[in-house]
């Protein structure tokens, strides 16, 4: 493979002039045309081919964007809620002409996570955040982006999330505008901020049309015929459940419906704040989709925008409506 030197010896120049004229001469060095002509003839008659690595070392990019979650392993099943996000990434990185560095540790120990400094910048996926490792890449200013809204370290955490405030509230007017005016919202005990903004919606909501309501958190563990006989006794006439990407409160929740003889939504009308996990034989689940192929894609664009940043400073928090999912499962209060 001819080098740099090889030019600079046929072309009768230094090999600084070389380089100069092969990188564009970005620096505007002063040059006569005959002298670039001549490094750019004898390039051509040696067949010279830059290095697409040194190239990139040169303009200290890679054309890697990173890709870190904190769960065991990648999902390959296609109901897996990381699933369809994670296409979305792969669609969206593809059309930018960039690759993917899957980093497939669940650690969150801060040495670990500091590897993802071999991209460009990287995506984050998970329920939680380590403030300490993540912060360390905020103050050296690598590019991060998280899939889902985020408020740690005072909300200085780039993200592209769903807007489960607005969808969730809009579930619990649908229950409200079918005459249903007290309701239980399970949802599990974890505390991640896609939790507390659809309790919040659903809180809102209830308020707003003057429902009797309490939330009940749960595993799932301890829901059973029993407890759905002791909500209907209560008068309750319908339940809201949070999507989880364990799904357990959800299906937990269904058999417990199952075993005590319910029919949804003749005995007890039934939403889920996202999509229920998996395959539900019945009706359709009444709900909201989880915008995830577009979250992915949307956070392609946000890391690229910030890897290359052009016109304006890009929008380093943005929500995704959520639209909604038949009402095959809220009814008339029985």
């Amino acid at each position: 493979m001819p080098r740099q030197a090889d030019i600079a010896r046929v072309a009768g120049v230094s090999q600084a002039t070389v380089s100069v004229v092969l990188g564009g001469n970005r620096t505007g060095v002063r040059l006569s045309e005959s002298t670039r002509l001549r490094v750019l003839e004898a390039a051509e008659r040696l067949g010279y081919v830059p290095d697409p690595v040194a190239q990139r070392l040169a303009a200290a990019r890679n054309n890697l964007f990173g890709v870190y979650t904190f769960t065991p392993a990648f999902p390959v099943d296609a109901s897996d809620a990381y699933y369809p996000i994670l296409a979305g990434v792969e669609a969206e990185a593809a059309t930018l002409g960039k690759d993917l560095i899957m980093f497939t540790a669940s650690s969150a120990a801060p040495d670990r996570i500091r590897r993802t400094r071999l991209a460009d910048g990287c995506l984050f996926l998970g329920r939680h955040v380590p403030a300490d490792a993540i912060g360390e890449l905020l103050a050296s200013g690598f590019p991060i982006v998280y899939i889902g809204r985020r408020t740690e370290l005072g909300g200085r955490i780039p993200h592209v999330g769903a807007d489960y405030v607005t969808a969730s509230a809009e579930v619990v007017t649908r229950l409200a505008r079918a005459g249903h005016h007290r309701i239980r919202y399970v949802r599990e005990p974890d505390d991640a901020p896609s939790s507390g903004d659809r309790e919040r919606g659903v809180r809102t909501a209830a308020a707003a049309a003057g429902m009797a309501l309490k939330v009940i958190r749960t595993d799932g563990a301890d829901l059973d015929a029993s407890v759905v006989r002791g909500w209907l006794a209560d008068g309750v006439t319908a339940l809201v459940v949070e999507e989880t990407d364990t799904g357990a409160v959800f299906q937990a929740t269904w058999r417990a419906l199952a075993a005590a003889g319910v029919t949804v939504p003749r005995d007890l009308s039934l939403a889920v704040l996202g999509r229920p996990p998996g395959a539900v034989e019945g009706p359709v689940i009444s709900g909201f989709e989880v915008p995830r192929r577009a979250l992915g894609r949307a956070a392609v664009r946000l890391l690229a925008s910030m890897v290359e940043p052009g016109e304006g400073e890009p929008l380093a928090h943005r929500l995704l409506p959520c639209p909604a999912v038949a009402e095959e499962t809220i009814g008339p209060v029985p």
